[in-house]
């Protein structure tokens, strides 16, 4: 599919050129911005313009190329491989630009383990299908690893390590509160998108964080991790497996449905499920039953 679909973009741009030559047009008038907003409807191979944050291996980040890596990518080529009206380029830069990027139209699309908000879904289109899934869990001193879940970190009185209020990660923690008043987790709104976890727990400047397993493994269990060294300071428990989406810029709805229809397709596959293996060492799409957000 992706052979003719660069074919087609040949060709169109060949036609393009010969028309522009034939007119006299100066260069100013060549100079012709390509975005998402092309209509498909005429034939052309319409760029797409996809923000990844390449600070969440294995998710979303850059390999030592420089090219787009992580689950998120992968299955975003899937999506890219199928549809022929569009060309997907893969964009690396920081969570906060990918945020506002997405929301201000610099970029189509925007992944890198997004979960799903409200406030999220005034400002982007949230798509029908989800793109994966997240084991989310709290990361822990050693010595506290009998607290396995979010009411057992309240009910000890313990407090987490600040989490910036547009990180989806807060909104998890206050929705567990709302639903909680008389046991809330303690949570600070902080100035930063993510601290470092791992120092703030081991250094003791919190008495645990938010985490995600994929992340703690590279990080933590991984021979090769920054911090292998406290394997045997530090735990995971997760507390629980949350959907994650790619969002759209609000100008970008029919993207969104074509993704959509797509991703239907896919997913009656075990395509994404070997994706996840690949890049999570397991297949969270075995409890996808049980994920109620």
């Amino acid at each position: 599919m992706k052979f003719n679909k660069l074919l087609k973009f040949a060709a169109v741009s060949l036609a393009s050129v010969t028309i522009l030559a034939a007119c006299g047009g100066n260069e100013e008038d060549k100079a012709v911005e390509t975005s998402g907003t092309t209509d498909t409807q005429s034939g052309e191979v319409k760029k797409v313009k996809v923000a990844y944050a390449i600070g969440w291996k294995p998710i979303s980040y850059q390999d030592e190329n420089g090219e787009a890596a992580g689950y998120d990518l992968d299955a975003l080529r899937l999506v890219d491989e199928a549809l022929e009206d569009y060309e997907f380029e893969y964009i690396g830069t920081t969570d906060d630009d990918l945020l506002i990027g997405v929301e201000q139209g610099k970029y189509d699309i925007g992944v890198k383990n997004v979960f799903y908000t409200e406030e999220r879904a005034q400002k982007y289109v949230y798509p029908k299908e989800f793109l994966g899934l997240s084991s989310t869990g709290l990361l822990l001193k050693k010595e506290k690893a009998d607290i396995k879940n979010l009411v057992d970190f309240a009910t000890a009185g313990l407090e987490l390590a600040p989490i910036a209020a547009n990180n989806a990660q807060y909104t998890v923690i206050a929705e567990h509160n709302e639903a909680n008043p008389d046991n809330p987790v303690k949570l600070v709104a902080g100035d930063e998108f993510a601290v470092d976890a791992v120092q703030w727990v081991n250094e003791g400047r919190a008495d645990g964080a938010v985490a995600l397993e994929p992340v703690f493994n590279l990080q933590v269990i991984d021979e090769k991790g920054p911090y292998h060294n406290l394997i045997d300071e530090v735990v995971y428990n997760e507390f629980t497996v949350i959907k994650t989406w790619p969002l759209f810029n609000k100008e970008q709805q029919d993207l969104a449905n074509a993704y959509d229809e797509v991703m239907t397709e896919i997913k009656k596959s075990d395509e994404l499920n070997q994706l996840m293996i690949k890049h999570y060492g397991k297949d969270l799409f075995e409890v996808l039953e049980t994920v109620t957000r």
